[in-house]
């Protein structure tokens, strides 16, 4: 029997988890998931062999934002010059992933609306998060994975890849694999 936690990660976040993009997030309902903060717990335990992190970083009400990422790329992609001045006009500290992450965590609480510079640790281009925040969200080239106001044709190469990845994971998780399956070494 499928899981549906693992199915909604999977659809939400295989090329996080594939080491394709930085990480992603996907918010889950504690109505849909009993217990989900254990369960998401005990597959994070059940990863432990890959990369991969599961790491609630907003509860608000009955849903939980959770940030999904392989450890190593996304220590590689915060560490990049060009996000690393990103994030840092942007008030984080960019000592390390954990400091942003933390960072991350504390604007998601404390923030009135949803702190976009978030598409940055996403992996989303530069040119596509400041264009978002200078057009509030409107007169995108292309919308997909994110909105895009810089290269769509690059843009759409990536949104093609990471489709394909979700519907690859999300297939083979029908066929009854797990996650850990699909990304634990054997």
């Amino acid at each position: 029997m499928q899981d549906r936690l693992e199915h909604t990660l999977a659809f939400h976040c295989a090329p996080a988890m594939a080491g394709i993009k930085p990480s992603s997030l996907v918010c889950c309902d504690r109505k849909r998931y009993p217990n989900l903060e254990k369960r998401l717990r005990a597959l994070q335990r059940q990863l432990a062999a890959s990369d991969i992190r599961l790491r609630p970083v907003c509860r608000c009400g009955s849903r939980v934002l959770v940030l999904v990422y392989c450890q190593q790329v996304l220590d590689t992609h915060l560490a990049r010059p060009e996000v690393k001045s990103f994030l840092e006009q942007a008030g984080y500290p960019v000592r390390g992933t954990e400091e942003i992450l933390q960072h991350l965590e504390l604007r998601l609480h404390r923030a009135p609306t949803f702190p976009h510079e978030a598409g940055i640790i996403l992996g989303y281009p530069q040119e596509d998060v400041e264009g978002f925040c200078r057009h509030k969200g409107q007169n995108c080239k292309l919308s997909g994975y994110w909105k895009v106001y810089g290269d769509a044709d690059r843009a759409r190469v990536l949104f093609s890849r990471y489709t394909q990845c979700r519907e690859v994971c999300c297939g083979l998780l029908e066929q009854g694999m797990s996650l850990c399956q699909l990304f634990c070494a054997a």
